[in-house]
């Protein structure tokens, strides 16, 4: 018997066909189309990515020499992007130019900072579960631009899903949420009775209250792994698989990652999931509010746990964007190309050559890494990032530069959150990476540097896509619970150990610069305003 988790990023849905120990056997991918109609505007199409999702499955299946039958359950995740429909389950235009087919707000779209900052100013309990300051990646914020900017759209929609459960309606016409997905993005109190009406009424979406409010947000709730229902007919010959096949309640990409990876850890994890953007997920058994940090979000990802949930706004995004900037990278990717490998393994040669440490060619070479403001702990959307230290230097060496110093930088950011769990008394003991750059050896060894922890990697490179079959494990029945998932299909790990002396010493130096370039930037904001 098989299972398969389906993983939707920002560019692509992936698939990957597990068996009941949690070995791959196979996994595709499939690409994504994302449309940017204006600055802080990120959109896709939700049959866009229902096609790609199709193709993904077919490949893992074909790839893993699986029948139809052999498939039991199925599991979903993707970003926490939001769905919009019309009473017939028809897609609805998010953006100001109306295309129709575009139906999505990408979670990285931050045209809602000013409805974010709004929020805020009002006020409500439900801010004290996103660490002080709600986020203009969560729904609310999006919700309140489409009620005031785009009101025919806001009172045409019959519903409002986050992508992870849109995915599950698709496939077996549940309308179950996620409870992931609504205490995590939505302000949903999972642990406090639900929906709170008089926040809701407070910021402008009132039309959201009362039973026929919710019903365009959520009135039916799972527990991720729940099974909510069956592969209907229609989507079982699309995807290539058997009508019935149990279907999952779902997850937040990241929360799909931290649990396809903190098996692999003892003690007291933190889940690392560095893809596009960076998530940091900690469990407790009790309630830990942690200024600028999400969360604490009951039943989140386990029953009975609080997760706390940070994150880094750009990480896979702010390496590409560095890389792209510069002069040198376009005969680099061409060079790349020809040889078949990344254009990062070539840098990383490169280092190699410049000196056999490389950690400390940094010195002189400082990234300020909030691209797309700072999710945690400073909760500012409006930051923006820069590079100190430029010479007049166009070549690969200065290439390799600006690469190793955007990775160090992306580690800062996790200290930084490291410190701000630890400050309220949450015990990390370990990192636990998975996502993208959980495949990039120099990144892995920087953050364990940086971080002065240990950095555990399963053996299992796919991480992301076993959390989503270990929910479809659960759905159907194979295993008990979540955490019997964990236990028995989570492969063994390796340790990435700090190293600890001079390049420790470093690290403190260039982090206590990392911390001032925030600073700085924010003094250059404050001066330019005229204050």
């Amino acid at each position: 018997m098989f299972f398969i988790g389906v993983d939707v990023g920002t560019g692509s849905a992936r698939a990957g066909v597990f068996d009941a120990r949690g070995r791959l056997l196979g996994n595709s991918e499939a690409a994504i189309a994302l449309w940017r109609p204006c600055p802080d505007h990120a959109q896709q199409s939700s049959a866009d990515i229902w096609a790609a999702v199709c193709r993904a499955v077919r490949g893992a299946m074909a790839e893993a020499g699986a029948a139809p039958d052999q498939v039991t359950g199925l599991g979903f995740d993707a970003t926490c992007s939001l769905v919009v429909s019309d009473a017939d389950e028809r897609p609805l235009p998010v953006g100001p130019d109306g295309a129709p087919e575009q139906d999505v707000i990408v979670w990285m779209d931050h045209r809602a900072i000013a409805d974010a900052e709004a929020i805020d100013a009002i006020g409500g309990a439900p801010l004290a579960h996103v660490g002080g300051t709600i986020s203009p990646e969560m729904q609310m914020p999006k919700l309140r631009w489409l009620a005031r900017e785009m009101p025919d759209t806001f009172a045409r929609a019959a519903q409002f899903r986050d992508l992870p459960d849109w995915l599950v309606f698709r496939a077996s016409g549940s309308t179950a949420r996620s409870l992931c997905s609504l205490v995590c993005k939505w302000t949903y109190l999972g642990h406090a009775g639900g929906w709170d009406d008089g926040f809701l009424s407070a910021i402008g979406l009132g039309a959201l209250t009362g039973s026929a409010g919710h019903a365009r947000i959520g009135t039916e709730i799972a527990a991720p792994g729940d099974r909510v229902g069956g592969l209907t007919p229609y989507a079982a010959e699309e995807l290539g698989l058997r009508p019935g096949t149990a279907v999952a309640a779902s997850l937040i990409d990241a929360y799909a990652g931290a649990l396809g990876s903190m098996g692999a850890a003892r003690g007291n994890p933190l889940a690392l999931i560095a893809g596009t953007s960076a998530c940091h997920i900690a469990l407790t058994d009790r309630a830990a509010f942690v200024p600028g940090v999400w969360g604490p979000y009951r039943g989140a990802l386990l029953p009975g746990l609080w997760a706390s949930e940070a994150g880094q706004s750009a990480a896979g995004a702010l390496l590409d964007a560095v890389l792209a900037r510069h002069g040198a990278f376009p005969t680099l990717a061409e060079e790349a190309r020809a040889a078949g490998r990344r254009p990062t393994e070539l840098l990383d040669a490169t280092l190699a050559d410049m000196a056999p440490e490389t950690a400390t060619l940094t010195i002189a070479r400082h990234v300020q890494p909030d691209v797309h403001g700072n999710r945690s702990p400073l909760a500012q959307p409006w930051r923006r990032g820069g590079i100190d230290g430029l010479t007049l230097d166009t070549g690969r060496r200065d290439l390799a530069l600006d690469y190793l110093a955007t990775l160090q930088a992306l580690a800062y950011g996790t200290r930084h959150i490291v410190e701000s769990l630890r400050a309220e008394g949450l015990t990390i003991e370990a990192i636990v990476p998975s996502g993208g750059l959980a495949k990039n050896a120099l990144f892995l060894r920087e953050t364990a540097d940086a971080c002065g922890l240990p950095v555990i990697l399963p053996d299992c490179g796919e991480t992301v896509l076993l959390g989503s079959a270990m929910l479809g494990a659960v759905a159907a029945g194979s295993v008990p619970d979540l955490a019997h998932a964990m236990r028995t299909m989570s492969s063994p790990a390796r340790e990435i150990a700090p190293r600890g002396g001079e390049i420790a010493a470093h690290h403190d130096r260039k982090f206590r610069v990392y911390r001032r370039m925030q600073e700085d930037h924010a003094a250059y904001r404050q001066i330019m305003s005229g204050a």
